[in-house]
């Protein structure tokens, strides 16, 4: 993974230091209010409904085992020992101390990590598949990409105050672990007729108010010129996005508005002025950013026998073994999965000592390296097989051995109005509630893979629009009513789901779940046939006349 140089060490020092002024000149009444504001947004502090909420930075979801115990050691220290993963890949901090957040980046900046850019209208944390560089489809390793987009966009003066926030997803293969497609700009790695590989790039995609999959605007980019590229098309944002209306000032609705044509000629424009500068990218810059991310030293006798005897003799093993683990390209190894979805607890928490228990694990097996997901979990990418059980166990331990991945139970989740200041209505206790109702792990693996996401306000920050199953709270006369979306993907072939009727009542959401999955089970052709390939395959009619048949 990528380490500091002196200069980056250097650069967040300053800003710690800088901030540290900034906190106290507010604190002592030196600064006012609505001038600290910006301020403290440009080190991802927010003040939430309870107290504030510090969201830390991981780029590209990559971190290391000395990180996570760093992370570890603020939760306990500083918060209320627990923190909370998100969709962009960072970690958040719900109860931080407005005074002690100086000290907070400081501790950060001894492990290379920051809080710089998770806020404000800037260019935020870019992300990617948390299989990088270990998955057997993968055109080549998008992580170096991610590092070198990082380097470019920290901090960078002509867009630290943008129309919006703008967000960036790079993808390495056929599979779209990212969403790329639902961002401000999603790049795809492709191999074209020559078999060179560069970027597909697409832009103007997008949930929220207004949800929309992005456009392509370039089916082949150098990636010599990807800088020059990425910065026109931030450019033509940055001086054509509406700056009048906050709901419309997303490049989406730029592009939306223009047509993709006309901001493909605009950019093209910019992009001939810039395209020879500093920016275009020498191959020695990018080889020297890819040796940072060189594959770590497998074990070519990795491969071992123990793993089908441990198979064959504990259900509860199996069963996590086939849900929670993956392929990996290397013999003899797997992906591990960590569930940061246990029962009956907020999806994406994690408290300090199960923190330290993922760090240990990465030691002790996976090369000193954790990955967040774009669903709110954790990856140990480089696990012998003939470590999986023991590995189980320790997870099964710490309550992170779930066996849930990729079923109804692995939720994405956003806080919802217990915590953010935004949300319209509760969303924890509606994961609690479908939790209780669908319990049975059995009975889940039967119906096989079902992406669940749920938000708390139009914000869409847990990506309902593009969940299998969909549940946006909304606010009816101070009470939480839910409503449902199906069909929706964030994959390869993404789709917004379709809004099912009328929304629910706060206590029958795992009800209405219910009667969804037993749709599905009578419409499907077979058990092979998936809950979104019955619902692109349906639509939506039988579905909504099983939720609000006593209605007609």
């Amino acid at each position: 993974m990528y380490q500091y140089t002196e200069v980056d060490q250097k650069l967040v020092d300053e800003r710690v230091a800088q901030y540290r002024d900034q906190t106290r000149r507010y604190l002592a009444g030196e600064l006012p209010d609505e001038e600290f504001r910006a301020l403290r947004l440009m080190n991802g502090l927010y003040i939430q409904r309870q107290a504030p909420m510090l969201r830390v930075a991981v780029p590209y979801g990559l971190m290391s085992s000395t990180q996570m115990r760093k992370l570890a050691h603020i939760a306990r220290t500083y918060d209320k020992g627990y923190g909370h993963f998100t969709t962009r890949t960072n970690i958040q901090y719900n109860w931080p101390k407005l005074e002690e957040v100086p000290d907070i980046l400081a501790e950060l900046a001894e492990v290379q990590m920051h809080a710089i850019q998770t806020s404000g209208n800037c260019i935020r944390n870019t992300t990617t598949d948390p299989y990088a560089g270990v998955i057997a489809s993968e055109l080549e390793d998008p992580r170096p990409w991610c590092e070198i987009i990082r380097q470019w966009s920290t901090l960078h003066p002509e867009f630290a105050y943008l129309p919006r926030k703008f967000k960036i997803a790079v993808t390495g293969g056929p599979e779209d672990r990212a969403a790329s497609q639902v961002h401000d700009i999603g790049l795809h790695l492709v191999k074209n007729d020559a078999g060179q590989i560069g970027f597909e790039v697409l832009v103007g995609g997008g949930l929220g108010r207004t949800p929309i999959i992005g456009k392509q605007i370039n089916p082949f980019l150098d990636p010599q010129d990807l800088l020059s590229y990425l910065e026109a098309i931030i450019r033509v944002y940055n001086l054509n996005g509406r700056r009048d209306n906050k709901y419309k000032a997303r490049i989406k609705i730029l592009v939306s508005a223009m047509g993709i044509d006309a901001f493909r000629e605009q950019v093209e424009a910019e992009w001939a002025e810039i395209r020879e500068s500093d920016l275009r990218l020498s191959q020695e810059e990018i080889d020297k950013v890819k040796a940072q991310f060189a594959p770590p030293a497998y074990d070519a006798d990795a491969v071992n026998n123990t793993l089908d005897a441990h198979l064959a003799q504990n259900d509860e093993f199996r069963i996590w073994y086939e849900r929670n683990t993956v392929e990996h390209k290397v013999p003899g190894y797997r992906i591990v999965v960590v569930s940061l979805k246990p029962y009956l607890k907020a999806p994406g928490d994690i408290t300090d000592l199960q923190m330290e228990a993922v760090a240990d694990l990465a030691d002790r097996f996976s090369f000193g390296e954790i990955r967040a997901t774009h669903h709110q979990n954790l990856v140990l990418a480089d696990v012998k097989q003939g470590d999986l059980h023991e590995v189980w166990k320790i997870l099964n331990a710490n309550n992170l051995a779930r066996p849930n991945i990729g079923t109804l139970t692995d939720m994405i989740v956003c806080p919802g109005f217990d915590f953010c200041s935004l949300a319209n209505a509760k969303t924890l206790n509606i994961a609690e509630q479908i939790n209780e109702k669908f319990e049975d792990v059995d009975y889940m693996h039967d119906i096989g893979e079902i992406r669940l996401n749920m938000s708390g306000c139009i914000n869409a920050c847990a990506h309902h629009h593009v969940g299998h199953i969909g549940i946006l709270g909304v606010d009816k006369k101070g009470e939480d009513w839910y409503q449902f979306t199906l069909g929706g993907s964030s994959e390869a072939e993404a789709s917004l789901g379709k809004v099912l009727g009328k929304s629910i009542a706060a206590d029958e959401v795992a009800n209405t779940i219910e009667k969804i999955l037993l749709t599905y089970i009578d419409q499907r052709d077979s058990e092979a046939e998936s809950f979104l390939e019955v619902v692109r395959r349906v639509g939506v009619e039988p579905f909504k006349e099983a939720v609000y048949a006593a209605d007609h």
